[in-house]
């Protein structure tokens, strides 16, 4: 029996590391049943249901693994994680302190401490931790990567820009390699600089408003954006080329990333500057028309809505919610609904009748100019975290912003506003992985909403 329990353990090991997640749980079960006392196995194990969100079966699997073995950093790190993803800060604090007093020079768990209280909302106090660690571990990419999250949720936008440009140190992103420098801070008249984008589309949109500042500095500015956002940024202010690829016959002088006009600004000017003005093309303006035609003469408030992003943002499940959780709002007197969404997420929508109360918009889009002008087309927008939160915020319809427990600096920790988008508000999670009390205060506040823009 020892020896098929070995066999096995190791069938586990190899087929967890391929990512064979469904073929291996069974797998788990069987072994554990007869090695209840293998706390790396139960801690794997929680890895596993960690992966899979499964968050309450890999809280149990990991109580296990500390009950048997509360000295082996490795299982120790293992629970932290799942804790820190689950708005446990104090307890994944408490963790990743054991972890050092066992491992002093384990880094990580000094950057994710950092984290676990900027995950709280105490940005000071993360500023105040991770300032130390960085002069303690001045290379360590990641500390610095995390205390620029806590400058900027604190609103210490220069600082928080300047630690920002470690991202390309830190593991997440690879770092540029053109045949040309990249901006440094020379002058700019009579020069060419290239605005490279960069991570997500809300990122994309929410940078844009800073690129007329090159041009100020007498640049000719070339942007490239790219295809999904390309028709929206066409007459981008600052911009005199826009496009997805540079043409094979232009060379500039330097490249800048989009996120680092930011810095040039706050260098000099503490006050966020206003959202960019996005183009939104005759074409989509008509397509947009048509499909809302129908309720011209019906008395609704049309209402977008979003409830997911990307799917392969590896965030999305903790910023994101269900379709269903907007089906109550279509019973709310005098509205319709119009999904915005596009994306693989629309077969849940689609198969369980969804889209009969909530009209599917978002299918055809054919980029996010038809979303934008869907938008214009709205009374109101209900979105998750997501990029058209930014198209939204841009456009300035009216727009509620759903937020989960642990938000993007840009909307920090608290408040029902953000000065990044002045048209719009903010509702945020009660308590970490549940949308319900949330979503009830959505359901409450259109109740007034519609009563009071009748």
């Amino acid at each position: 029996m020892t020896k098929d329990l070995k066999s096995l353990r190791s069938k586990i090991a190899t087929i967890h590391q391929d990512g064979r997640l469904a073929e291996v749980l069974p797998l788990y079960a069987q072994y554990l049943a007869h090695r209840p006392d293998d706390a790396t196995m139960w801690s794997n194990l929680g890895v596993l249901h960690r992966a899979e969100k499964r968050h309450e079966q890999a809280i149990r699997a990991h109580q296990r693994a500390i009950a048997l073995r509360d000295d082996s950093p490795t299982i120790l790190v293992n629970f932290a994680n799942l804790l820190s993803d689950i708005g446990r800060y104090d307890e994944s604090i408490v963790l990743r302190e054991k972890v050092l007093a066992l491992r002093p020079g384990d880094l990580d768990q000094k950057s994710m401490i950092g984290r676990c209280l900027r995950g709280k909302g105490d940005y000071k106090a993360a500023i105040a931790y991770l300032s130390q660690q960085q002069i303690e571990h001045p290379d360590e990419a990641e500390i610095r990567l995390q205390l620029a999250f806590a400058q900027l949720g604190d609103g210490a936008y220069a600082d928080g820009f300047e630690s920002y440009q470690s991202r390309w140190q830190a593991s997440e992103l690879e770092p540029r390699d053109l045949d040309f420098p990249e901006w440094q801070g020379e002058p700019l008249e009579g020069k060419s600089i290239l605005v490279l984008p960069e991570q997500g589309f809300g990122d994309a949109i929410l940078f844009a408003r800073f690129v007329k500042m090159l041009k100020a500095m007498g640049a000719q500015v070339y942007y490239i954006a790219k295809k999904p956002v390309a028709r929206i940024f066409e007459g981008l202010e600052g911009a005199d080329w826009v496009g997805s690829k540079l043409p094979p016959d232009v060379t500039v002088d330097y490249w800048i990333n989009n996120m680092d006009v930011a810095l040039l600004h706050f260098a000099s000017d503490t006050t966020v500057p206003a959202p960019v003005t996005l183009h939104v093309p005759q074409d989509a303006k008509d397509r947009a028309a048509r499909i809302t035609a129908p309720y011209n003469a019906m008395p609704v408030k049309k209402i977008g809505v979003v409830w997911t992003g990307s799917m392969t943002y590896k965030g999305n499940a903790f910023r994101s919610f269900s379709h269903t959780d907007f089906l109550p709002l279509t019973d709310v007197p005098g509205v319709q609904l119009f999904s915005l969404y596009k994306g693989p997420a629309l077969d849940a929508f689609v198969a369980d009748g969804s889209s009969a109360f909530i009209v599917n918009a978002g299918a055809t889009e054919r980029d996010f100019a038809d979303c934008a002008a869907m938008m214009q087309e709205m009374d109101l927008v209900i979105t998750s975290d997501t990029a058209t939160a930014h198209v939204a915020g841009s456009l300035g319809v009216p727009t509620w912003t759903v937020l989960h427990w642990d938000a993007f600096w840009v909307w920090r920790h608290s408040g029902d506003t953000t000065e990044w988008y002045p048209n719009m508000r903010l509702f945020r999670q009660h308590a970490p992985l549940k949308w319900d009390g949330v979503m009830q205060d959505i359901t409450r506040e259109l109740h007034v909403w519609t009563e009071s823009t009748q």
